[in-house]
């Protein structure tokens, strides 16, 4: 950083050299009253890209309430200063061996050359001139001016965060450290610990430039001896148990020119030989290879040591899951207690390169200014209406607003243990309360003991053929009940034959003890709405009053793409679109669901032309939404997009909104909806916290101002009771708006889709279309874990023509089930 004015860097040459380039050539004579002709370019040709709306204003209702947020004021003495930015290249060369670059293997010479003893290598640094980053782009993005300088300041002063945590000796995982201290360490089972560290990250807000500093998680292996975190993790109880893969990896020695020899010999006799280390333990079992997969080093297990803050990146099980959220929460009070401690013990004032910038931190959270929306009243069964209090209702003396009636349907046990006779009774007891006429189920189908070990396609299909025998129809929905435990690998086999092959409704339960009346009912809320019913509705859906919802055919989407676990890159993601239905009701969806390629983020199936049809995923939504709305066709979308980060907004702008736009056109060209755009982030730090109560803010909090955006419109809601840990707002933006709603409407509108989740009596923290969306992709990737790779990669076309990645496709849904809520 250099707080000068000097120009100097800007008379290198391109190449960085640093040697001045000669005199450019004079400017072309134009001869006198002639205009020269503009040259059409490329950039002029492309369209005029969307970007991302500027606020309109800000809401006024609700209750005010003062709130303390995670954000820290920064402020920023010079902004007349620059950074510099350079680019760093090296290469290597080995004795008489050509130049190499770090990133590629050797070639074989080259391994022959690397073998002999006492041959250095030359390293060559290459630093060229890239960038210079005026301080004053800070200023700008303060007022909402952002560029590419604006986000390349704040990238630096990011960047000084790392380094300042990594002269400490932390662990760096993008914005966030964490230092070696065991006391921040909790075991989460199988030698794996989840480890606290803090997130920092400049922000630029209406409040000026800010600190967001956070608590945040990551999980670390145990340190100490391998052979303990390979006993804990496959849960045995010495190395002689492990589940070891059959191999017996070999060195081979080498001869007086350093040349690999055909004879071999075990690591085992090397180890005595050369090192004279005799093996106590593990002479018999499997090495740890620590070199590349063409030049493997082997080790013996028990000479290996794990050193600490060393990441575990593989998804956790489910109790390691469970233990690391029970052992992770943190009241508000005690977050902010430690956030002011870390702030305190990071010193920034004393980091150097912040201090020539006149960059110094506020120890003071911020202050806002919130609001609390009332909470929107809703309709039950026989006319009851209710106020929701502190998020939350129930259906005591109640009945559901749209019961079903269930006269055929049946019970598959897969070995519960639970008095299955009782069980039924109580669920038809429960639902004659609740206004779900059940009548007696056919039959209840007892797994047979032979197949209860037999792999979980063969126990599905078992059973399918019991049911068959003995049904004389297709039912309306099967209660299947699980082995009492989580994660059952029968679940996706069971749901994939039910859906696709027989287009039946079914709900699954895992009762590890007899289940009590209030588990029945949250299993009666899906039955419900998986069969075609409501639960409850707000009160005004079905009133014309409705804003602008019920005055105008309006469908609302929710978008959200779910990606295979860590590790897993060659599991397709899958993109999920739900869209309401029935209009003016904002409470009914369906869903429609497709594979793409791996850790693809922008949905790619939205318009899918083939020959003059479109087979993408809105054509399908659109045409539902016509048939089941009285042949209306939407003149407002409102569309709410899941999982992308700001850097992505424009992606979602200028190539899904676009994809959208064309397939409104391909159905007809006339026909010009209005768009409303929004995106909602969870994966964010900003946290509130009240100024006058220990307890999380009240659900219904609303914040717009103060540490929002400066230009852009944002909102962040904490809609839902925040009953454990400390509440996490979701952070909505803006995008695109061409309805033109009120800020107060659309917050209101936002605020009340959180009320429309009929699976629970509660508000929940984002828009229900989005948590419908994550279901539906997250059910139907259940059937991708069972898939016969070798058969979906052959009759999907493989990867052996030049071209797009093929990617296995997803059974189509029996039709009298995909317009179900089945995902519920």
């Amino acid at each position: 950083m250099d707080s000068s004015t000097d120009n100097g860097a800007e008379l290198e040459s391109a190449n960085g050299s640093g040697v001045t380039d000669a005199l450019p050539p004079p400017p072309p004579v134009i001869p006198p009253n002639v205009e020269p002709v503009r040259v059409k370019t490329e950039v002029a040709e492309k369209k005029n890209l969307r970007v991302p709306m500027a606020r309109p204003g800000f809401g006024s209702k609700g209750q005010k309430i003062q709130l303390l947020t995670n954000h820290f004021k920064v402020n920023v003495a010079n902004l007349q200063g620059h950074f510099y930015h350079y680019s760093c290249d090296y290469s290597w060369t080995n004795g008489n061996a050509s130049p190499n670059n770090g990133n590629d293997e050797p070639s074989d010479g080259d391994r022959k050359r690397l073998r002999r003893p006492n041959r250095s290598k030359s390293f060559r640094v290459e630093i060229s001139y890239a960038a210079k980053i005026p301080l004053q782009a800070l200023a700008n993005a303060m007022r909402g001016q952002e560029s590419e300088n604006s986000q390349e300041a704040i990238r630096v002063l990011d960047i000084i965060l790392r380094q300042h945590a990594a002269r400490q000796g932390c662990l760096l995982v993008r914005q966030s450290f964490f230092h070696n201290d065991p006391s921040n360490c909790e075991p989460v089972g199988g030698n794996i610990l989840g480890c606290r560290g803090f997130h920092s990250s400049f922000r630029t807000t209406q409040g000026g430039m800010s600190l967001n500093m956070d608590v945040t998680t990551t999980m670390i292996i145990k340190p100490g001896p391998l052979v303990d975190f390979v006993i804990a993790n496959q849960g045995v109880n010495d190395p002689f148990t492990v589940d070891w893969f059959e191999y017996r990896p070999r060195n081979a020695p080498k001869n007086e020119n350093g040349e690999s020899e055909t004879v071999e010999i075990s690591v085992y006799d090397y180890f005595l030989r050369e090192r004279n280390l005799e093996l106590q333990y593990s002479a018999d079992l499997p090495c740890i290879n620590v070199g590349k997969p063409k030049r493997p080093t082997y080790m013996p297990l028990e000479h290996c040591t794990l050193i600490p803050l060393q990441r575990y990146t593989k998804a956790l099980n489910t109790f390691q899951r469970s233990a690391l959220v029970e052992k992770s929460r943190q009241k508000p009070q005690e977050r902010m207690n430690v956030l002011s401690k870390a702030l305190k013990v990071s010193n920034y004032d004393t980091e150097p390169l912040l201090r020539s910038c006149g960059i110094s931190i506020s120890s003071n959270f911020t202050q806002v200014e919130g609001r609390v929306l009332q909470a929107p009243k809703l309709k039950m069964g026989c006319g009851d209406e209710l106020f929701p209090r502190n998020g939350r209702w129930n259906f005591n003396n109640k009945q559901f607003v749209e019961p079903t009636k269930i006269d055929k349907w049946a019970v598959a046990n897969f070995s519960a243990r639970c008095n299955v006779r009782q069980l039924v009774d109580d669920l038809m007891r429960i639902g004659g309360m609740k206004g779900v006429e059940i009548a007696p189920p056919f039959d209840v189908f007892e797994e047979g003991h032979q197949f209860r070990r037999a792999p979980p396609l063969i126990r599905v299909e078992k059973m399918f053929e019991e049911i068959q025998s003995k049904l004389p129809g297709a039912p309306q929905f099967i209660l299947c009940l699980l082995p009492e435990r989580k994660n059952c690998d029968i679940y996706g086999p069971w749901k994939k034959k039910n859906l696709t092959e027989y287009g039946i409704v079914t709900q699954c339960m895992a009762p590890v003890r007899q289940p009590n009346d209030q588990y029945l009912t949250n299993c009666l809320l899906k039955i419900n709405a998986k069969l075609g019913g409501l639960n409850s509705l707000l009160s005004v859906e079905r009133t014309p009053a409705f804003t602008v919802i019920s005055k105008v055919p309006t469908i609302i989407l929710g978008m959200d793409v779910s990606h295979g676990s860590p590790g897993q890159s060659d599991v397709p993601s899958i993109a999920a679109v739900v869209s309401s239905r029935q209009w003016p009701l904002i409470s009914k969806y369906r869903a429609s669901v497709r594979t793409q390629p791996s850790k693809a983020e922008m949905i790619e199936s939205l318009v899918k032309k083939n020959g003059t049809e479109d087979d993408g995923i809105i054509k399908e939504l659109l045409v539902d939404f016509y048939a089941s709305s009285g042949k209306r066709k939407p003149e407002h979308i409102i569309i709410f997009r899941d999982g992308v980060s700001e850097s992505q907004f424009n992606q979602v702008l200028n190539i899904e909104l676009d994809q959208i736009i064309e397939a409104c056109k391909l159905l007809d060209e006339n026909w010009n909806p209005k768009f409303l755009l929004l995106v909602a982030q969870k994966n964010h730090h900003t946290k509130f916290f009240q100024t006058s109560s220990p307890d999380n803010v009240p659900p219904g909090t609303i914040i717009d101002s103060k540490i929002c955006h400066p230009k852009n419109n944002d909102f962040y809601l904490c809609a839902h009771a925040g009953m454990i840990g400390t509440t996490r707002p979701t952070h909505y933006h803006v995008l695109y708006d061409e309805i033109h709603f009120s800020p107060d409407e659309l917050q209101e509108l936002v605020h009340s889709l959180s009320y429309v989740y009929q699976r629970s009596t509660t508000a929940i923290s984002v828009v229900a279309p989005i948590c419908y969306a994550h279901l539906a992709a997250a059910q139907l990737g259940t059937f991708m874990k069972f898939e016969d790779q070798s058969e979906t990669s052959s009759s999907h076309g493989g990867v052996t023509a030049p071209g797009p990645v093929s990617v296995a496709q997803l059974p189509k849904l029996k039709d009298n089930v995909a317009n179900s809520m089945f995902f519920c």
